[in-house]
């Protein structure tokens, strides 16, 4: 005990030093940055290194009170760790490691795994820059996955520590993109073209698929589109849900206008490839620097279908949009052509997710022995260099996993805290090479407690999809390949006697649905032979069954101890009990009386450590 409670009033005098003390020279630039409130008052810088899975965050909130940032999940902030820090009028810091009790108090971790780099404070800003292990020891702490982390960042006009609902914010961030593009190399020529319709009045129906057919730039020799961007129009960010952009095949004519993307005209079938896509919670991305979409050879679409998906839920009308997707494209080729491949459950009509489910898994399936004879030419391997997840509003984790002769290769992307409001598009760590013949299987977990009827695949928000879009090159002419379950197998084995997939689709609403009936259905589908559709860009289709392997959990990496010292169980610091003093008693809080009775003191206080050290 005595030893504990040397180190930690050890720590407590080098925190109440003057705040440029914890400045050491110039500072290193951090490459990415994110306002986290609406107010944009509070503004994250990080950067990270990747192999000492250090992450370094700098945080600059407009209050002369304290801040406070952390990671938390998605259901509570209960529990979550929050990094706390501030500067004092005297000038002296303060600054610890600690988590979420409930709604309104903090607790000092055990282990203090953050590390202070500086904190300073002027007329405006508050601005703590401090670093932390991707995975600490600390089970307080929340790990910092290659996946979405839900950062909660608060403050406070002063210096009492308190947590308020008002100045309390969760976003959504993908941490470890690992490129930047700062990074990419920008062509000397930098052609802009716009994919967008015109002045479209959203109606206000919950769900709204729009499309039109729209001429790719004219060149006269390749070029590349190496970056490409949302276009939405101001103030209709929330009603824009994704925008698809599907290459399309040779046609005499397409449709004119703006059309409802599945009305039934046969000819948006020849539109199928997507190419590019953004939604909800997207930004600019980049493509390395050694391959982009090809443009301008007789190989290359010269028409593309434009989708955009609306979501009007609150009803409004008079809105006018004209959103699209920006592309950048230059005549400075790359090495390789880029292609897109779609994978996940064939979305409609056989894709169905029961209520009341606090965990259901779809699986679609995929199997690349048929791709070269559908190519009509040898497919070198597939180099996977990015992907982007996609479900709608109960989607909760997804992942897509790769086989190799009937082995688990390896999870190629994954998402466990999967946020439908953060759809981007994301690089791999590594490239991942996909041989033909190999197996690819996708996994979404879906949650469906708030609703009482059955949720099927379909292209509303709430109805529900499971998706995954590979970013590969060298480009071939497979564009998806999904799987789903065979729909009459899992009825009967769910006590119904359907004499088509449509009444075995419709008998599903007549089953009663509860945690055992849940769970079957889960089971069920995941062990009945899946049917694989294959497709090419000119439509052609190709169908073979096969069986959900099993998916192998790889387990965590090591966790890195903590440097920062330990705490003791008895000497947690609870900041519940801080409260402000009254300003007609003392315009000082205790926490501001505990570091200046610490500096005023500092001769007594060290004789009697030498005192105490003498009887010890």
């Amino acid at each position: 005990m005595s030893c504990a409670f040397l180190s930690r009033l050890f720590m407590f005098l080098v925190l109440a030093t003057p705040a440029s003390s914890v400045i050491s020279g110039p500072k290193a630039s951090l490459r990415f940055s994110r306002f986290l409130d609406p107010s944009n008052l509070m503004y994250l810088l990080w950067d990270f290194d990747i192999k000492a899975e250090i992450i370094t965050f700098e945080l600059r909130v407009q209050t002369t009170g304290w801040v406070g940032l952390g990671i938390t999940n998605r259901y509570t902030n209960v529990g979550a760790d929050l990094v706390v820090g501030g500067v004092l009028p005297e000038g002296n810091i303060y600054f610890s490691d600690h988590h979420v009790v409930d709604d309104d108090t903090l607790e000092e971790d055990g282990s203090q795994d953050a590390k202070l780099l500086s904190l300073t404070q002027d007329a405006v800003y508050t601005t703590m820059r401090f670093s932390r292990p991707f995975r600490s020891c600390d089970p307080h702490d929340t790990d910092i996955l290659d996946e979405t982390n839900r950062v909660l960042a608060a403050y406070g006009l002063d210096d009492t520590i308190r947590l308020e609902r008002n100045r309390t914010f969760v976003k959504s961030i993908y941490l470890l993109q690992i490129i930047h593009p700062d990074d990419l190399t920008t062509p000397g020529v930098t052609i802009i073209h716009d994919l967008e319709i015109r002045d479209f009045l959203i109606p206000e129906d919950d769900t709204t698929y729009i499309c039109t057919f729209l001429p790719l730039p004219i060149v006269k020799k390749k070029h590349h589109i190496y970056k490409f961007e949302g276009k939405i129009t101001p103030h209709n960010e929330t009603m824009v849900h994704h925008i698809l952009v599907y290459a399309c095949g040779n046609a005499s004519s397409l449709p004119t206008g703006l059309n409802d993307c599945y009305g039934g005209d046969p000819a948006f079938s020849l539109c199928s490839q997507v190419i590019i896509g953004w939604a909800v919670g997207g930004n600019i991305y980049q493509f390395p620097d050694d391959v982009g979409f090809s443009l301008g050879t007789a190989l290359d679409p010269q028409w593309i279908r434009l989708e955009v998906h609306y979501s009007n839920f609150n009803g409004l009308t008079g809105v006018y949009d004209s959103s699209g997707i920006r592309l950048y494209y230059t005549p400075e080729l790359r090495r390789y052509d880029v292609g897109v491949l779609q994978l996940g459950f064939f979305t409609f009509p056989i894709h169905f997710i029961p209520p009341g489910a606090q965990n259901f898994r779809s699986y679609g399936l995929c199997k690349t022995g048929q791709f070269e004879e559908m190519n009509g030419e040898p497919i070198p391997d597939l180099r996977v260099q990015g992907y982007m997840l996609h479900t709608h509003l109960s989607g909760r984790r997804i992942k897509a996993v790769q086989y190799r002769n009937g082995s688990q290769l390896r999870i190629i992307c994954k998402d466990d805290a999967y946020d439908f409001n953060l759809q981007e598009v994301r690089d791999l760590k590594e490239e991942v090479v996909i041989k033909m013949g190999d197996e690819l299987l996708v996994e979404c977990d879906y949650q469906t407690l708030d609703r009482t009827m059955l949720t099927f695949g379909g292209p509303s928000t709430l109805n529900e999809m499971c998706l995954i879009f590979l970013f590969y090159y060298p480009r071939n002419n497979i564009s998806s390949c999904m799987g789903m379950p065979d729909i009459m197998h899992v009825v009967r084995e769910l006590g119904q006697d359907p004499a088509d997939n449509m009444e075995a689709m419709v008998m599903l609403n007549d089953i009663e649905w509860n945690n055992e009936s849940i769970q079957k259905a889960e089971e069920v589908c995941r062990d009945s032979e899946q049917i694989v559709i294959i497709k090419s860009v000119n439509e052609m289709v190709r169908n073979e069954t096969g069986w959900i392997p099993a998916i192998i959990s790889p387990p965590p990496g090591p966790c890195l101890e903590s440097s920062g010292g330990k705490v003791e169980s008895q000497d947690n610091i609870s900041f519940q009990s801080i409260s402000k003093t009254p300003s007609d008693s003392s315009p000082s809080s205790p926490i501001r009386q505990f570091f200046s009775s610490v500096l005023v003191g500092t001769s007594t206080l060290f004789g009697i450590l030498s005192g105490f050290l003498d009887e010890i």
